[in-house]
């Protein structure tokens, strides 16, 4: 397939270059533009259509959430990895459910813009060679962006990626009980995929022991 197209949305000129100078390390790919507002972003985006728009959730007129709601709304045909701050539950939720692929956050490493960007032309490129896709493919697509975990047989992948994105937005430790409640699971089921990711090492346990009883377990990231 010819070279992935990329488009920047930062209003911040250091870190533009870094993305840009992280981009030109990576090979199969192009960028064809940049923007500092959402008025050109949007402008830009619908008239270049880029495969690729690496979008900043903070901007000085309007937010990345809403060019990603106008950009859907338009049907404009691009994908969307989100680069930014912005740490809350909800806002990365709902910038999943609108459809980005993935979600960085700020400040982080080569080596994972390059995985995030690695995954996406893999699948890319694979969808894009198909005139049907199978389930499986379908589950690699879903699950291959943001979580590096090998999931065991019985787990899945869109179940750990809503539980991992709750605890993104979690500032302080939090019970399985409370995460379920926040993700609208079943205790139980949270509770397996936080051992599972505390075995891995992605999830620190913390013991709190009261008068009686069997202590509480809280997790958070590490």
């Amino acid at each position: 397939m010819t070279k992935i197209s990329v488009f920047i949305v930062e209003d911040d000129p250091m870190v533009l270059d870094v993305n840009k100078g992280f981009l030109e390390k990576m090979t199969g790919f192009t960028f064809i533009g940049a923007a500092a507002n959402g008025k050109d972003a949007l402008l830009q985006i619908k008239k270049l259509k880029p495969n690729l728009v690496l979008l900043d959730m903070y901007l000085p007129d309007i937010s990345g959430l809403d060019i990603l709601v106008e950009l859907r709304s338009a049907r404009v045909p691009c994908d969307v990895v989100m680069i930014t701050a912005a740490r809350d539950a909800i806002t990365i939720q709902e910038m999943m459910r609108l459809g980005a692929v993935d979600y960085l956050v700020k400040p982080f490493r080569f080596e994972r813009f390059q995985k995030s960007l690695q995954d996406y032309y893999k699948m890319a490129k694979k969808i894009g060679g198909l005139n049907q896709l199978r389930q499986e493919d379908i589950d690699e697509w879903l699950g291959s962006t943001g979580n590096s975990v090998s999931l065991p047989k019985g787990l899945n992948e869109l179940t750990m990626k809503q539980i991992m994105l709750g605890l993104v937005g979690e500032a302080l430790p939090v019970t399985a009980e409370q995460l379920a409640q926040n993700v609208g699971m079943a205790r139980v089921t949270v509770r397996k995929y936080l051992d599972f990711l505390a075995v891995k090492e992605k999830v620190h346990i913390e013991m709190q022991y009261g008068n009686v009883g069997r202590p509480t377990r809280f997790y958070s990231l590490k």
